[in-house]
């Protein structure tokens, strides 16, 4: 994913960023039934509560929810995508102060004011709390439950993504939020309650929005594409790209990327915090750490988890060879991303961008990535695991981090314990929350002062 520069320009630096996913039991398929654990917490809201109010204590950002709006029927492990995002987060929102939420929405089945409202009312009632991970689903269980419709492919997905996000944004900000002494005329008129009359591809609306302009202007946009499609719609819409990045260099390089993106559409360098995701296995040693990893993936050994991940890319790669020496480095041009392919293809790009740069070999990259492929691992002692998080974000390659972990709420709360207060020790990350807001937080701008630029141009 080179940007064709030697050196990506390195970006400002600013304070790490933390969130903590807390979906389902836990990042491992193991963990649902897991030993010494409710077996059907994942469809418990008390669950959720306690994972945002363990965060918190850690004085993380936000929690984060991805979504899949249909049942996911395996019969080995336990849903991962139940309650509503929405519905979920305004219950955290009334029982735990601070901590922020991305929540994750369709594009693809959703329509644009009535999302809007929610998420504007949820941010409104939660101070600023909220940031919106804008999807374009790809999964044609999801597409039957809205219609009979076949699913849109990837260009069309992305067509009416871009026109969605246009609509949601111009709602949002389309009624001025009422302050200062009581009008002596109308409450409002077509000056402060601005209709966008929008008449689109795809969608048709008046507005304006019934909620006034929030307290961060609007939601924070979040994005996770990592096609071609995807990342020119980050760089028009995206103030946060959560992505699937397994080396530091790919990481530098997409972070450039996206700067470039988002200069083409008009916008400044640095407009867009990259926000990689990470799974994190912990261990008083290395090696208990290591182990944990291999009980969570579900091999007995390294030997099992090599053969895993060799069997798993032979599936997903036809040209994956037979036979290969796990103590060689492994070649890029066997991680090529398929045309046919369901999965997402930032997670194949990811993989074979590491096997670019970092040439690793079989043994090496199973403890860098999981399974056949997916988001970094982070494998160590505490103090092993803060320094992996400080060397990408103190390289400027990353803002922050969305964490995973194997195990609700166990390895949640030792992250909280053990690793967050030495990124604390580190000055690299805060002991209290520094803004009311996610934008604060993240050092975006407000919307309401690009948006007034604009319209005065």
């Amino acid at each position: 994913m080179s940007t064709g520069t030697d050196t990506p320009a390195r970006r400002p630096q600013r304070r790490l960023t933390l969130a903590a996913s807390i979906v389902g039991a836990g990042a491992s398929r193991k963990a649902w039934n897991w030993p010494g654990t409710t077996w059907n917490r994942f469809a418990d809201w008390e669950h959720y509560r306690r994972s945002a109010e363990i965060a918190r204590s850690g004085t993380l950002d936000a929690v984060f929810v991805s979504d899949h709006p249909a049942l996911q029927r395996t019969a080995d492990n336990g849903p991962s995508h139940l309650f509503d995002p929405i519905v979920l987060f305004s219950a955290i929102a009334g029982a735990i102060p601070d901590i922020g939420f991305v929540l994750t929405a369709s594009t693809s089945y959703n329509s644009p004011y009535n999302l809007a409202r929610r998420l504007a009312s949820l941010d409104s009632i939660a101070g600023g709390r909220v940031i919106f991970n804008a999807v374009a689903n790809f999964n044609p269980d999801i597409a039957a439950n809205f219609s009979a419709d076949e699913l849109l492919d990837r260009e069309d997905r992305y067509r009416k993504a871009d026109e969605f996000l246009r609509v949601v944004k111009e709602l949002w900000l389309s009624w001025d939020t009422p302050e200062g002494p009581e009008p002596t005329g109308p409450l409002w008129d077509e000056t402060t309650a601005r209709t966008i009359d929008h008449h689109g591809e795809f969608f048709d609306v008046r507005g304006p929005l019934n909620v006034p302009v929030g307290p961060q202007g609007h939601p924070v946009i979040s994005q996770a594409g990592a096609s071609a499609q995807g990342i020119d719609f980050a760089g028009k819409h995206a103030e946060i790209v959560y992505a699937a990045l397994l080396g530091k260099q790919a990481a530098l390089d997409y972070a450039a990327t996206l700067d470039a993106a988002a200069r083409r559409h008009g916008r400044p360098a640095d407009s867009i915090r990259l926000f990689p995701g990470v799974n994190v296995y912990l261990g008083d040693t290395r090696e208990e750490a290591l182990r944990r990893h291999e009980v969570f993936s579900g091999a007995g050994s390294e030997d099992d988890l090599i053969a895993r991940f060799l069997e798993q890319q032979r599936v997903l790669n036809p040209a994956f060879p037979r036979s290969v020496d796990v103590d060689r480095p492994l070649k890029a041009e066997w991680f090529e991303p398929q045309e046919d392919q369901t999965r997402p293809v930032g997670f194949s790009r990811a993989v074979q961008d590491l096997v670019r740069t970092e040439e690793p070999t079989t043994r090496q990259i199973i403890r860098l990535v999981g399974g056949a492929g997916g988001h970094r691992l982070v494998i160590g002692t505490p103090k092993e695991v803060a320094d992996a998080l400080i060397d990408w974000w103190a390289a400027g390659a990353v803002s922050g981090y969305n964490a995973h972990f194997p195990l609700l709420h166990d390895d949640l709360e030792r992250f909280v314990q053990q690793v967050a207060p030495i990124l604390q020790a580190e000055s690299v990350f805060p002991t209290e929350y520094d803004s009311p807001t996610i934008r604060g937080r993240f050092g975006l701008p407000d919307p309401r002062t690009a948006h007034s630029t604009q319209e005065n141009r």
